[in-house]
């Protein structure tokens, strides 16, 4: 298993790979051998880097195609391959769907759903001159799965990439596969900016039937079998890696004496 896992001559695309989640799934494959390559819209002030091994940085704006175009010409001329895309790049700031402006909303739907489609597509022209294909990993959420208040838009495109993943793999089977991680709550460095102090973060684990939020790396681990010849069956899939996921709110609610 563990050779499986090896990842020593791959080359990677990870979006949004210079902090939290992305960063994460950076040094999962970093760890596992892979030549990875980040993008962000601003130089971070320092790269993934494990072991040694440093990932390299590109400015990149995912939803402009002509810089995502560059980005996959100068991984090519680097790398002379590509063999993993991660759609990570994306997120939304908590509005109230009732007063935001169709120009947000627009914003919104174009990083999380178009912005990944692009990228994906780009990286397929590559994928398929290749003997040994591809495989692209999109990075969903629970919004995609569940009511997402004060988020609307991002479920929306959310739930609109999970089914892009679906069809994608079809289309581009069997050369590309490509899968979707459908992810909970995650614990990155800025997790007391949504959920406060240290008490504030317990209490929202507690809710989680793993009793804890998932770390990046757990995000990471998930991409590293994605990509792997382990998962050499799995197209069109949207794994769940969401501890449990949420208990239902009736639970507690009900007023039944529980057995």
């Amino acid at each position: 298993m563990a050779d499986a896992l090896d990842m020593t001559g791959k080359a990677v695309i990870v979006t949004g790979g210079t902090k939290g989640v992305g960063r994460g799934i950076a040094l999962s494959f970093l760890q596992a051998g892979a030549d990875v390559v980040v993008c962000g819209r601003s130089e971070p002030d320092t790269v993934p880097e494990i072991d040694g091994r440093r990932a390299v940085f590109q400015a990149v704006d995912v939803r402009d195609h002509e810089q995502i175009e560059q980005l996959v010409n100068f991984t090519m001329e680097r790398y002379k391959r590509l063999d993993v895309l991660v759609n990570n790049a994306g997120g939304a700031p908590n509005v109230d769907a009732a007063t935001v402006s169709p120009r947000f909303s627009e914003s919104i739907i174009k990083l999380n759903l178009l912005a990944p489609l692009n990228f994906a597509q780009a990286a397929n022209r590559v994928m398929q001159q290749q003997e040994s294909g591809g495989t692209i990993i999109n990075i969903a959420s629970v919004s995609a799965v569940r009511p997402s208040p004060g988020t609307a838009a991002y479920g929306a495109a959310k739930a609109g990439l999970i089914n892009l993943t679906t069809s994608l793999a079809v289309e581009w089977a069997p050369r590309v596969r490509v899968n979707a991680i459908t992810a909970g709550l995650v614990r990155t460095e800025q997790a007391h900016l949504h959920y406060g102090d240290e008490a504030g973060i317990q209490a929202v684990a507690d809710t989680i039937p793993l009793q804890r939020m998932a770390v990046p790396g757990d995000i990471g681990n998930t991409c590293l079998y994605l990509a792997s010849p382990l998962s050499s069956y799995v197209t069109g899939a949207s794994i769940l890696v969401h501890g449990g996921g949420e208990k239902p709110a009736f639970l507690d609610a009900a007023t039944t004496d529980k057995p």
